[in-house]
Formats: C-alpha cells, structure tokens, sequence
C-alpha cells in the first residue's frame, strides 16, 4: 500500500511536467519517499529505477540556485546511495562515500539538524562494519553514543550500542565487551516497546553474567540463530534495516 501511494505520487509530476520546476522540493521528497520505500521492501531493481530518476534531477534543475534545495538534494543523495550499497552488498565501494558526506558535514553549509546527522552517522558505521572495519564503525558508533541526550532517538541509540558491542567483540576486547555489555543492557532495560529483535538481545545480555569467557563465542552464535528466525517474521524485519547483523 506504502509503495502504491509513494509510486503516484512520483507519477503525478511525471504527468505535468511543469510541476516539477514549480515544486522541486515535493518532487524531490516524493523520490525519497519512493526510495525510502523500495529499499524497505528490498525492491532492488524498482529503487534502482527510482534512484536513477532521482540522479537525473541534479542536471534539469536549477538546485544550486538555492542552497535549502541543493542540501535537500544531497540529504537524499547520500542517504540512498548508501543504501543501495546496502542492497548491493558492496559496503567497501561504498566507502567512498564517506570523504565526500563528512566534508559537507563539517562545512555545515546545509544546516542539517542532529537527527539527520545522527542517522549519516549509523550508516557510515554500518558500511565499516560490513567491511570488517570494525575500528573505523566504533568511532563513527561512539559520535551517536556520546550524545549528550542519550533519550533523543532510543531506536537508534540501541542500536548504535548493540553494534558497538559486536564490533569491539570481534576486536577481541575482552575488558570492552564486558563494559559494553552491561552499558547495552542498562540502556535497553530503561526503553519501552522493545522489538523482538532488541527483547533477543536483551534476554542474551541478562545471562551473560553466569558465562565463562569460553561460552560467550557459542551464546553469540546461538544469538545470531534466533535473530534470522526472527528476521523472517512479516512484522519484524524492520530492526534488521538498521542492526543487519545478520551478515556478521
């Protein structure tokens, strides 16, 4: 239903032309909305479609005239060619990305707010991840971790601290692991509608305690074994797209 109503929506300015130059911003949050939708239902060759309709407003349309547009392009821009590295699988390649996005962070040029930073943040730690730089994830994990109000985007937070977890696990800090450990399950015990995934990993963090530093590698695996039975429940992937550590 999302993506019918997403779908006319890009429709209804492909139809009228002219609507486009008079509307830039609705055309361009109409193709984010598309996107956004596609890559939740892991669409591959819809989004790519969508993405390459995207890309070609950049040359028709005067968005370097005004500069809340152009950092509305490039808000998009960025966020969905990470994820269509995602949905490639290609998180090396889409590494180069990351120069480019973090100088347009630093410049502050497009006044992007906290919530848009703190979601380019994730991502990029996501494509170090996926890389197996899982240095490079943990200082791009620690920059939403300090946060100074750790209740701004629990969703998030959560996230960021489960993966930072896993991260400095396969680093092999055991000391690290060990405070991550009890800092995720502090952190999750105080949210509120936990999804199935979280409520998992919740439940793997309370026994953590009684295990031996030899059973912990087993208890990670048998962790990931429920997480992809959860995964493929209808109303609980949608964690996945920000905590993928089923690729792990």
């Amino acid at each position: 239903m999302c993506y019918r109503y997403a779908q006319r929506w890009v429709d209804a300015f492909h139809e009228d032309q002219q609507m486009i130059a008079f509307e830039t911003p609705l055309y361009l949050k109409s193709l984010h909305n598309l996107l956004n939708t596609l890559f939740n239902l892991w669409h591959y060759e819809r989004f790519m479609d969508a993405l390459q309709k995207f890309e070609a407003a950049k040359s028709v349309l005067p968005l370097e005239q005004v500069v809340n547009m152009e950092g509305l392009y490039y808000l998009y821009y960025y966020t969905h060619q990470i994820n269509k590295h995602y949905m490639q699988g290609t998180y090396s390649e889409g590494i180069s990305l990351v120069p480019q996005l973090m100088d347009i962070i630093s410049s502050e040029q497009y006044n992007w707010d906290d919530h848009r930073l703190m979601l380019f943040y994730y991502k990029v730690a996501c494509l170090y991840f996926g890389s197996n730089n899982n240095s490079k994830a943990i200082d791009y994990l620690n920059l939403i971790i300090n946060q100074k109000n750790p209740d701004y985007r629990q969703d998030i937070q959560s996230f960021a601290r489960i993966l930072s977890l896993i991260a400095h696990f396969e680093l092999g800090n055991e000391r690290l692991v060990e405070y991550q450990i009890k800092s995720v399950y502090r952190f999750l015990g105080k949210m509120k509608d936990l999804h199935q995934v979280q409520q998992e990993i919740f439940r793997f963090l309370r026994r953590t305690p009684k295990m031996r530093a030899n059973q912990l590698k087993q208890e990670f695996i048998d962790l990931k074994t429920k997480l992809e039975e959860i995964k493929r429940k209808p109303y609980e992937g949608r964690p996945f797209l920000y905590l993928d550590i089923i690729s792990w």
